[in-house]
């Protein structure tokens, strides 16, 4: 098949690569030029101009979106108008899935097609293959089933958790999830999941760290609480060691797992990071997603208000602690550490 794929970043440059390996035609747009002259010498057709990249695909065609969730709807109203009846607009990037239902009915008055496709595998999708959920009409999934196949990861050599499981596309790691805005829910609840598991290994990681507590000065002051059995925190864990040996036959070995232990053996102390950790929304959607939905979430909202303070959104309200404890107290801050 041919697509249309506009965006040439970390993700939609793999996912071209892995169309181009899979047999398919690709034509590439990006607002940077120089994304597209790799991917030219791999086989896909550069388009300078979104008009360009219509102009060299006959109907019905499928344009892929892989940018940032502020500039689709900007996108699509470019896109749309040099779109015929019967063209299918997807969303591959991380849109709220209030957005795919709108879009979703704009689009159908013009007789297009859009579905949303939430795309995990990030850098590493195009060896292992992108994990895909969609949402739309079942005219358009079916029609493009090519193209999900070919950027899923297949089978992968896992075994599926139910026999009756083996025909059904989940088990090659994509799968139509319902209408418009389901994919996009679905990968929003994921990205949600991925926040509070993250958290789960930064928190251990950290004690863990922490536990030669014991044999560290402490001051002895009204401001710091006293390590009551600084015996007990004595030890200097390998915490590289450590990673390495729960990925074998533990019950918390993953992928992420794996992906910590790899950061861990190239710079145990983790010195080349800041620490200030990004969210690109889908954490803030699922946890109010949980909100009206009347679902209490506490792990993955703690993990969402655990990336705004790494970013300095709690030191405003750290300040007013410090000026309370002063003011009742006479507590003074310490001095901040060298």
């Amino acid at each position: 098949m041919q697509l249309g794929m506009v965006g040439a970043g970390r993700m939609g440059a793999n996912m071209v690569r892995r169309l181009l390996r899979g047999g398919h035609a690709c034509v590439v747009h990006s607002s940077s030029p120089a994304k597209l002259e790799p991917l030219v010498t791999e086989g896909a057709i550069a388009a300078a101009t979104l008009a360009a990249l219509v102009a060299q695909m006959p109907p019905p065609r499928t344009v892929w979106l892989m940018i940032p969730a502020a500039a689709v709807d900007t996108t699509i109203d470019a896109l749309a108008p040099l779109l015929d009846r019967g063209d299918t607009i997807v969303d591959g990037g991380n849109s709220h899935y209030v957005d795919d239902i709108r879009r979703a009915k704009a689009l159908e008055a013009r007789g297009i097609h859009y579905l949303d496709v939430g795309t995990s595998g990030g850098v590493w999708g195009l060896e292992r293959g992108y994990c895909l959920m969609i949402g739309g009409d079942d005219e358009s999934v079916r029609r493009l089933d090519p193209i999900f196949a070919s950027l899923a990861p297949g089978d992968a050599g896992i075994a599926p958790a139910a026999e009756e499981a083996d025909t059904r596309t989940a088990a090659l790691g994509y799968l139509h999830c319902g209408p418009s805005g389901a994919g996009h829910f679905v990968k929003m609840i994921h990205n949600g999941i991925e926040y509070g598991m993250m958290a789960a290994y930064a928190e251990g990681m950290a004690i863990l760290a922490a536990a030669d507590a014991g044999s560290r000065e402490r001051a002895v002051d009204a401001g710091t609480a006293p390590l009551n059995t600084p015996e007990n925190y004595r030890y200097q864990f390998d915490l590289p060691a450590i990673a390495e040996v729960w990925r074998r036959g533990s019950v918390i070995s993953s992928w992420l797992l794996d992906l910590t232990a790899q950061a861990l053996a190239d710079d145990p102390q983790l010195a080349s990071y800041a620490g200030r950790v990004a969210d690109s929304g889908e954490g803030r959607w699922t946890v109010q997603a949980a909100v009206d939905t009347s679902v209490p979430a506490p792990v993955l909202t703690a993990a969402l208000y655990a990336r705004f303070a790494s970013r300095g959104g709690a030191d405003f309200q750290n300040r007013v602690l410090s000026a309370m404890r002063h003011a009742f107290g006479g507590h003074r801050e310490p001095p901040p550490k060298a």
